[in-house]
């Protein structure tokens, strides 16, 4: 995921709208918000790719979801303000596919299929375990927000398709949709 403000700025309206279904309280009345935050995902895990990589956590800072840094491309970040993984919720992972210079954590993530198994650790010692139910590769134009930040299940997002030399960004994204198993 090479540098990009526009991807930046297609997903965080995404962001926005899991913000505000959190802040109308779909949880049923139940203030859950303290204890969600004492646990938080630090190890995603996918076997099929050999992919091992530690979680960090990404925000939303001047209307911009934060990214993983480009220094440390083995790094893959969980979106905060998204569901723990293993929660109820739709939760996100993003990383990037590659940098200036070498592959990155989700150099190959548009190679997984239906039926393969993500993990990931939690600070609680728990494991969530997702089974892959569809990969796509979207335009970044047509980002679709709801699908990822409204259903539940585990996201991971990397960009895809043509790099843009001229404005240093890639035209799609490549976006996995995983269904929990078992926690």
């Amino acid at each position: 995921m090479a540098e990009s403000p526009r991807w930046s700025r297609i997903v965080v309206a995404g962001v926005v709208t899991g913000v505000v279904m959190v802040a109308l309280d779909k949880g049923g009345g139940v203030d859950t918000a303290p204890a969600r935050r004492a646990v938080v995902p630090s190890r995603l895990d996918i076997p099929s790719l050999g992919v091992k990589a530690p979680l960090m956590k990404l925000g939303v800072t001047d209307g911009q979801i934060e990214l993983p840094p480009f220094e440390k491309p083995d790094t893959a970040g969980w979106v905060k303000e998204s569901a723990v993984p293993g929660d109820p919720g739709s939760a996100v992972i993003l990383g990037h596919v590659d940098t200036r210079t070498d592959p990155a954590v989700f150099y190959r993530l548009k190679q997984m299929r239906a039926g393969q198994a993500i993990k990931v650790t939690r600070s609680d010692g728990k494991v969530a375990q997702y089974r892959v139910d569809s990969i796509e590769q979207v335009s970044k134009e047509r980002f679709p927000a709801d699908k990822v930040y409204l259903e539940d299940g585990l996201r991971l997002i990397t960009c895809g398709g043509d790099f843009d030399w001229n404005k240093h960004e890639y035209h799609d994204n490549v976006i996995v949709y995983a269904t929990l198993v078992k926690t």
